[in-house]
C-alpha cells in the first residue's frame, strides 16, 4: 500500500513533464542587456528596438557623457560608437546586429566584447528611408590595448 507521501512524490515526479512542457522550458529566457546612451540620440533607440525584437531585455541608462563607461569596459574612443551596451561579461559599443551579439553568448570566445565601430549606415538603428547600407565589420575587441578580429562582416 502506497503511503500518502509516496503517492505525493509519484503524482509529482508523473506531473513533471508536463509542468516542464507548459511552463516555459520551451520558451528562452529574455536576455538582459543594459545601454548606456545620451539623451538626445535617436539612432540608439533604434538599436535598443531591434535587440528587444530579437528577445533582448534591454534596460536603458541616459548619460551625458559615456567615455567613463567606455573606459571602464576597456573600449578606446578610436574604436566607439554612439551606445554602449552589456550584456553578460561582454561589452557590446555600437550598432551590432542582434545574431552577432547571439552568436557572441554563443560561442564565448575570449575576448572583451565585440564592437560596430562609427555609425555604419544601414546597420540596425541607422537604417535610411531608401534601404541604403554600406559595407561594415564587426570586430571582437581582444584586450584593452585595442586589438581587434573581424568578427563578423556586413555587405
Amino acid at each position: 500500500m502506497l503511503t500518502e507521501a509516496r503517492l505525493a512524490r509519484r503524482r509529482l515526479l508523473l506531473a513533471a513533464p508536463a509542468m516542464l512542457l507548459a511552463g516555459g522550458a520551451c520558451a528562452a529566457p529574455a536576455r538582459a542587456l543594459t545601454v548606456y546612451k545620451t539623451p538626445w540620440c535617436g539612432c540608439c533607440t533604434g538599436w535598443i528596438d531591434h535587440m528587444r525584437r530579437a528577445g533582448f531585455k534591454a534596460d536603458v541608462v541616459e548619460l551625458e557623457d559615456l567615455a567613463p563607461v567606455r573606459e571602464r569596459h576597456g573600449v578606446p574612443f578610436a574604436l566607439s560608437s554612439c551606445h554602449t551596451a552589456l550584456v553578460g561579461t561582454y561589452v557590446v559599443e555600437g550598432h551590432v546586429p542582434a545574431p552577432d551579439v547571439e552568436r557572441l553568448l554563443r560561442e564565448r570566445p575570449k575576448a572583451l566584447g565585440i564592437l560596430a565601430p562609427g555609425m555604419p549606415l544601414g546597420s540596425p538603428g541607422m537604417e535610411t528611408p531608401r534601404g541604403d547600407k554600406e559595407p561594415y565589420n564587426t570586430l571582437l575587441l581582444l584586450d584593452r590595448s585595442g586589438r581587434t578580429a573581424v568578427f563578423a562582416r556586413h555587405e
